[in-house]
């Protein structure tokens, strides 16, 4: 399977590397936003083309062969340069998150349907031994029926991004955007037996003068019923340290991870799991590696195996459910009061 990459950032560059090791994919084509990145993605693989502008690595598809695209593009750039990849026949892996904007998630999905091409977004942390084995143990009854999820991350503040793009509320749209859109995955996934939750309610500061660029963020989500889920998340700490905990009517579960860089390939991390009927924790083995870095290397691969058989791992229906939740938090913290989430 043949595979454009659109956007060689820092992370552009990770995406380039888990498609040369993916088995089944070839990198056959890299198109970058400036001349000085090109250079960098000339001087790393020799012999792969490499074109300024997305627009002509699309308009030389064919002759390049391609398959697929995977693009790595800063947030705003998302639904334009998706609508144009589907409408040029190929399948897309996208970057999460999926857009900024609920509009713009509809584009992409009214794309995808009118030209047959699988979209799926990239929420790499449900392929992680660790953070995907919490819903297999969910799924087999483990810890009864969820009852309460928390999740948190102290972390150093956010990179810039090219051209400081990620602290630019315009090409950003929102830092919960960047990374609280993947908790809230994992949460919507973790739990959609028990349904789409029903609200919102959030808090959150600043030292931007800019709506939905807090330092300092956290909700609670309600289900239906009486399951509920807190988010935290700071960027006003050091280091990289995650922590995960469920919940439920006859278990409960909890895993950490600590890195200095969230990009580390060796950070330490642990999975504990208190099963129904036992009276002490257990600690789960063989998760495997943990991080971004491994995860994306496994959705690499998942995502040829996907395509071929055309689905997506992370439908775009999915993915627009995660940014209606972020964009409402944002409104709650903005109005400070509960939001009710509508789908």
């Amino acid at each position: 399977m043949r595979f454009g990459l659109i956007g060689y950032g820092l992370w552009g560059k990770y995406h380039a590397e888990a498609i040369v090791n993916a088995p089944g994919a070839e990198l056959a084509a890299i198109a970058c936003a400036t001349e000085a990145t090109a250079a960098a993605a000339r001087a790393a693989f020799p012999d792969v083309p490499v074109v300024v502008g997305y627009q002509t690595l699309l308009a030389r598809r064919s002759q390049l062969r391609l398959d697929a695209v995977d693009v790595v593009v800063p947030n705003f750039l998302h639904a334009e340069i998706g609508v144009a990849a589907l409408d040029a026949g190929l399948d897309v892996l996208l970057e999460k998150p999926m857009a900024p904007t609920v509009e713009a998630c509809d584009a992409l999905i009214a794309a995808a349907r009118r030209n047959d091409r699988v979209l799926t977004i990239g929420h790499e942390f449900r392929l992680s031994g660790q953070w995907g084995g919490m819903k297999r143990i969910i799924d087999a009854g483990e810890i009864g029926r969820p009852r309460y999820g928390n999740v948190s991350l102290f972390r150093f503040p956010y990179r810039p991004g090219s051209s400081a793009w990620r602290y630019d509320q315009r090409r950003v749209g929102s830092w919960i955007l960047e990374e609280p859109v993947h908790f809230f995955d994992s949460l919507l996934w973790y739990f959609e037996a028990e349904g789409d939750p029903v609200s919102v309610h959030a808090a959150g500061n600043s030292r931007l003068d800019a709506p939905g660029m807090y330092d300092n963020f956290s909700t609670v989500l309600r289900w239906p019923g009486d399951l509920y889920a807190t988010v935290t998340q700071t960027l006003s700490g050091f280091e990289h340290h995650h922590v995960m905990e469920i919940t439920g009517t006859e278990g409960s579960m909890r895993t950490w991870w600590s890195g200095t860089m969230d990009r580390t390939r060796a950070p330490k991390f642990e999975l504990k799991l208190q099963r129904r009927g036992a009276t002490q924790c257990e600690i789960v083995d063989d998760l495997g590696p943990s991080g971004e870095v491994f995860e994306l290397q496994e959705e690499l691969r998942r995502v040829v195996e996907a395509f071929t058989a055309r689905r997506a791992l992370v439908s775009p229906e999915e993915a627009r459910k995660r940014i209606v939740v972020c964009l409402e938090a944002e409104r709650s913290v903005r109005e400070n009061r509960v939001v009710a989430l509508h789908f």
